[in-house]
């Protein structure tokens, strides 16, 4: 009976990942069975949503600090992944003031994409330790950094040709390619957060004082946190370059970072549940009025639907921070529901004896 309960327990402890990837899956399978180029298009860049708003919420939903900084490091890792997957030929086409020494580098791409996560993560380090000990400032912090890293990259002609457009990449990014990554990342959030050190960081999240009274070093569990969701951040990054095949320094600013940080704080930043559900939700409803603003500017009418997108979802970002705060999870994990158990009523001798 034990054993037994023990079981019951685990599974409901951990039945949040198969109410989360059961679904992922069958979306990806459905997809590719069923779907046809613009189906295929829209899970694509689910997935790599998926993978982005899973990195901010390691971070962010865990410390319960805001950050801006993610989509910077989304540019990094995009940036660096081509450098190293693009064939010799194509850079002296697309990069022409490249480095020599980079110019005739190739890798495969799982290899070229894992040093993109990587060198995206290594700045993440170095930058972010300082920035962990700013407490109440870090968010304004974290917005100077994507400043940063954004005039970075429009300024620095050798590795991204300036503001100008990269093109000549090639797709490897294909539909299961994003699905295994974005669900591996939604496990990984998971695990992460039922760890000592995702507990130790929400600890510090609810109150730095109490936090820091019990030894836990609040900047360090930060700092890790952020280094994390860098990589995840990065591989998404570089999944994001190896499918659009062509961008710019542009890609990595404002409008994706309100994006990214909308369909977190839409599902709910506390948990991985939030960030799937955001996600989902938010990509499946933007890309609808993608197709309904392009469908009026297409259509001879008296007035343009541009910026219908933004202004839909900035609206539905207050009317959730309104109505619900904590987002549409209530920053809850979703798990099955707790099966009711009737208490065992023993029998009263003196009632025989009656």
């Amino acid at each position: 009976m034990k054993s037994e309960w023990q079981l019951t327990k685990w599974m409901r402890r951990h039945s949040t990942l198969a109410i989360l990837v059961v679904p992922l899956v069958l979306i990806a399978l459905g997809v590719s069975l069923f779907g046809g180029a613009l189906l295929e298009r829209i899970a694509i860049v689910l997935f790599i949503n998926l993978a982005l708003v899973v990195g901010l919420q390691v971070f962010m939903g865990n410390s319960g600090v805001m950050s801006f900084a993610h989509v910077g490091f989304m540019g990094i890792a995009a940036y660096a992944s081509i450098l190293f997957s693009m064939t010799p030929r194509m850079k002296a086409i697309a990069l022409p003031n490249l480095y020599p020494v980079l110019a005739q580098v190739q890798l495969p791409f799982l290899p070229a994409l894992l040093v993109g996560a990587a060198i995206a993560t290594l700045v993440a380090a170095v930058v972010g330790f300082p920035l962990m000990r700013l407490s109440g400032a870090a968010p304004i912090a974290t917005f100077a950094l994507l400043a940063i890293i954004h005039r970075v990259l429009i300024n620095w002609d050798e590795v991204t040709n300036g503001a100008r457009t990269v093109f000549g990449i090639e797709r490897f990014t294909t539909l299961w390619v994003s699905a295994a990554w974005g669900i591996f990342f939604v496990v990984l959030a998971y695990w992460f957060r039922e760890t000592s050190l995702g507990l130790k960081l929400r600890a510090s999240r609810e109150d730095e004082h109490a936090a820091a009274s019990i030894g836990i070093n609040i900047v360090i569990v930060r700092w890790v946190a952020l280094i994390l969701s860098a990589f995840v951040t990065g591989v998404a990054g570089a999944l994001w370059a190896h499918f659009i095949t062509a961008f710019s320094p542009l890609s990595f600013y404002l409008t994706r970072t309100f994006l990214i940080v909308t369909m977190l704080i839409i599902g709910g930043t506390g948990s991985v549940s939030g960030a799937v559900v955001g996600t989902v939700g938010i990509t499946v409803i933007f890309e609808g009025l993608r197709g309904i603003e392009n469908a009026i500017n297409l259509a001879d009418l008296p007035f343009r639907g541009s910026g219908l997108t933004e202004v839909f979802l900035s609206a539905a970002m207050i009317v959730i921070l309104i109505l619900r705060p904590a987002g549409i999870t209530g920053g809850q994990e979703l798990r099955w529901p707790r099966k009711q158990v009737q208490p065992e009523v023993t029998p009263d001798p003196a009632d025989h004896g009656a």
